[in-house]
């Protein structure tokens, strides 16, 4: 997904955990996985309303975040601002819990075949719509077919036979040739269930008002400012969620975002800058939430720009980065070097094996002197304006390249006009940051890797028949050694030939008030807000 702001799938990406959990991926070939009572919610401190017998009911969280909601469309968007208010509305068959392991949401049960071809799915008896509408197993696939129909950002990628339902509460999904990380994918916000034939409406108008089975749905929305959502009554976690209203409000700056928090004005913030977090820890009515990240912090090469096209320069500022220096510059502890392309919390991330380029100034000469501009040339950083952190990792890399006679001029703009530049290939580097939608190394390589994906390998265009052909092995290979050892080699080719320089794997913080309850940050960023609550 792209997290824009410090909010970039989007991502966002965005901010911070003191401890990288390290995922372990449920729903194995033959697998029922059940979802553990409280579905795998870990709340910021101990319930001390729940303590004291019932949850506290009531009120309205007030959400600061740093771009509006645009878009409902589930099946169209990517962007951190829109995922995280889609997946308040849509659920998914299956979800992750805060560990990053798959379990069962809207499906009270799942089975996938010996020979991986064939997912069986079985509803929640009593599942409804915000409307009161019963949800059927036809309406998951009138979801599904719509999603393979669009494609989309997130489209699926599993070669799918059928989708058929066999009762009304049975969902079957025949796959043509096995896709490994077709369980995960299913979790993704993009795979939520929508009432068949739009509820009879418009897809237009039901976008613009959408029923799904979600914790809240829409009460007023203004896509260039804030939105308000209202508990759904009919949702199917009895009781929840325990607030009244959740306001989504749009403050693009980070100071602002900081001074709001303390002041009360708001009940938390998204996007919480890094050199913050501290203060925010530890301030008598503010707090901060972590949990493990799936984001990788990075420098983006278009290698359609002739300067970038070239490998050896792409290397040599590699080699003229301090990845170490920089973090520990920048992060205050809340993030960690990079060495590949996946975080800590992904499997496969092959951090025992890979060999990033270290930092050697005499050896990114010594690169830049194989490349087509021996003597150096100037170009431009793209940065989204109004993100502290990025600010000055744009100023440390503008430094590195002076190093060896590169001239970086950072070109800082408006996060609206900075994401139709890199989307339009108008750019020649920027800074941005990739996440997983979902706890599987595919989910970041073939987004960042398929030249012919979405994202033609996250807007670098960087095409390696080797890497593509790795990674089609990688999504029809079982989990294990054989699945790891291409993971590995494919990893290590992105490591030599950096299309894009991961930086530092960034913890996400959420800064929130010392009022609030029952927060639940998952690892990609979004948090699940059904148990919080306002302490009595």
């Amino acid at each position: 997904m792209l997290k824009l702001k410090g909010s970039f799938k989007k991502s966002a990406w965005i901010g911070a955990l003191s401890v990288l959990i390290l995922v372990l991926v449920a729903g194995c070939s033959g697998s029922n996985n059940k979802p553990a009572e409280n579905n795998g919610a870990q709340s910021q401190s101990t319930n001390q309303n729940a303590e004291a017998g019932k949850p506290a009911v009531g009120g309205t969280f007030v959400y600061g975040r740093p771009a509006a909601v645009t878009s409902l469309d589930l099946h169209n968007q990517i962007t951190a601002n829109n995922a995280f208010a889609i997946d308040k509305v849509f659920e998914s068959l299956v979800s992750f819990n805060n560990e990053g392991e798959i379990v069962d949401w809207l499906a009270e049960s799942h089975n996938i075949s010996e020979d991986g071809l064939k997912y069986t799915f079985v509803l929640r008896e009593g599942l409804k719509f915000s409307n009161g509408n019963e949800v059927t197993a036809e309406d998951a696939v009138f979801s599904l077919e719509r999603h393979l129909k669009v494609g989309g950002p997130l489209a699926i990628a599993a070669k799918v036979d059928s989708v058929k339902a066999t009762d009304n509460r049975t969902l079957e999904i025949v796959l043509q040739e096995p896709y490994t990380p077709f369980i995960s994918e299913l979790s993704n916000f993009s795979n939520g269930i929508i009432p068949k034939d739009f509820g009879g409406v418009s897809e237009e108008e039901f976008f613009k008002n959408p029923v799904g089975t979600g914790p809240f749905v829409v009460e007023k929305w203004d896509p260039a400012g804030d939105l308000t959502f209202v508990k759904n009554s009919n949702y199917w976690q009895e009781g929840k969620p325990y607030i009244d209203k959740l306001v989504y409000k749009l403050i693009e700056d980070d100071s602002q975002a900081i001074n709001q928090l303390k002041a009360g004005e708001v009940n938390g913030i998204e996007s919480l800058a890094l050199q913050n977090a501290n203060e925010i820890k530890q301030g008598p009515d503010t707090a901060v939430v972590t949990n493990g990240s799936w984001v990788t912090e990075q420098l983006f090469f278009n290698t359609l720009d002739k300067h970038f096209s070239d490998v050896h320069v792409r290397r040599a500022l590699a080699l003229a980065i301090d990845r170490e220096g920089l973090t520990n510059a920048l992060t205050f502890g809340f993030a960690k070097p990079a060495i590949s392309l996946l975080p800590t919390a992904i499997p496969y991330n092959s951090h025992d094996q890979v060999k990033a380029l270290d930092f050697n100034i005499d050896a990114a000469k010594e690169e830049l002197a194989k490349s087509a501009f021996p003597d150096g040339f100037s170009t431009k950083l793209l940065v989204a304006s109004g993100n502290s952190t990025r600010a000055q990792e744009a100023q440390i890399i503008q430094a590195a390249g002076k190093e060896i006679g590169i001239n970086i001029e950072i070109e800082s703009i408006e996060l609206a006009t900075f994401r139709e530049r890199f989307f339009a290939y108008d750019f020649s580097a920027m800074l941005n940051s990739g996440q997983a939608d979902a706890p599987e190394a595919n989910s970041i390589i073939a987004f960042q890797t398929d030249p012919e994906g979405f994202s033609k390998s996250y807007w670098t265009h960087y095409t390696n028949d080797e890497v593509t052909k790795l990674l089609r092995e990688g999504q029809k290979s079982q989990d294990g050694p054989e699945r790891a050892e291409i993971y590995s080699k494919l990893l290590q080719t992105l490591a030599d030939e950096v299309p894009y320089i991961p930086l530092f794997y960034p913890d996400i913080l959420k800064g929130v008030s010392s009022s609030v309850d029952g927060i639940v940050v998952l690892p990609n960023g979004s948090i699940r807000f059904e148990e919080v609550q306002f302490k009595k």
